[in-house]
């Protein structure tokens, strides 16, 4: 059996090559102080430049590293599901590798997770170095409309800057850009002890932003498919079955009071007022809509494996 480690930090990366020396170590200056057993996984997310060559170089000098190398860029999301597969940690802390986030912090968080028993603890960025209009106002607007929606009281959901209890990120999957979304995940899943720490965020040193605009559109349009899957995700039928009766029921009443008036009242030509074309389409719609939920239910129900993102190219010292 393997040995417990305290400590498993997960960084995934995208042509960092100038930090990668840096943040190794004041890692390993950091845990030694503290006595804390640790392994740090880089995950290079396809970087075109030589971020690859100085992780095994990482690798040759300090038994603690491992890498996962991707073929080409799959995006953070990946990046952190396919390092979640290999932790050994009890704790699990990931980080970005552009050095703006401290490895100072790791001992409090490790401390919070362990005191106050939280199954995850965001960072807080709550002072930033980032372009005020193109970042800063931004992701306050963002942070507060995923508050409100999910009722999670963080104030940085996309802080990098956070850990987790082992058994936390083995029961989740992560795909798309879904990275911005874990604590609402792991609610869904049940873990709904969830804090959160102010930690430091540092002027970025080396290299540029891999974030444009698009993230928060993105965001948005993943935020409301996190919750039709948290709410609905493995019971479709209630979701496709509610608005298909409302809209079926509502047809075939309309159709029953015209069925009614030719019968007892003698109207004819009810098939060319407008409400008789509305409640054929409300009918027809609400039976799609039906058929949609059973199909959903099918697919749920017989989908046990979860798919899985060939993206690996090489692994460095994972399956110790």
């Amino acid at each position: 059996m393997l040995p417990s480690l305290q400590l498993s930090l997960l960084i995934p990366l995208l042509n960092e090559e100038e930090s990668l020396f840096e943040l190794t170590n004041e890692i390993k200056t950091v845990c030694n102080k503290h006595n804390i057993s640790y392994e740090v996984i880089f995950v290079d997310d396809g970087s075109t430049d030589n971020s690859w060559t100085l992780i095994q170089q990482l690798f040759q000098e300090n038994p603690n590293i491992k890498g996962i190398k991707f073929r080409k860029n799959f995006g953070k999301a990946i990046a952190l599901n396919e390092g979640f597969k290999i932790v050994r940690g009890d704790i699990v802390i990931t980080m970005d590798a552009d050095l703006q986030d401290s490895p100072d912090e790791i001992p409090d968080l490790m401390r919070m997770m362990r005191e106050e028993n939280f199954d995850l603890v965001s960072g807080w960025k709550k002072v930033r170095y980032d372009n005020v209009l193109t970042k800063n106002l931004p992701s306050k607007f963002y942070n507060w409309v995923t508050r409100k929606m999910t009722k999670i009281p963080l104030h940085d959901f996309n802080c990098g800057l956070k850990a987790y209890k082992n058994k936390v990120i083995k029961n989740i999957e992560l795909y798309g850009d879904m990275h911005r979304y874990i604590p609402v995940i792991a609610k869904s899943e049940g873990f709904k002890k969830i804090g959160e720490k102010v930690v430091m965020h540092r002027v970025r040193k080396y290299g540029v932003s891999k974030y444009g605009w698009e993230r928060f559109v993105n965001g948005f349009l993943d935020l409301l498919t996190i919750r039709f899957m948290s709410k609905f995700g493995k019971r479709p039928m209630h979701f496709f079955g509610s608005i298909g009766s409302l809209f079926f029921f509502t047809g075939a009443l309309i159709l029953i009071e015209f069925l009614i008036e030719k019968l007892f009242f003698n109207v004819y030509e009810i098939n060319k007022r407008p409400l008789f074309s509305f409640a054929i389409l409300s009918c027809i719609i609400g039976m799609q809509l039906f058929l949609a939920g059973f199909i959903s239910e099918l697919v749920v129900r017989n989908n046990v494996e979860k798919s899985h993102h060939h993206c690996v190219e090489e692994l460095l010292n994972c399956n110790s």
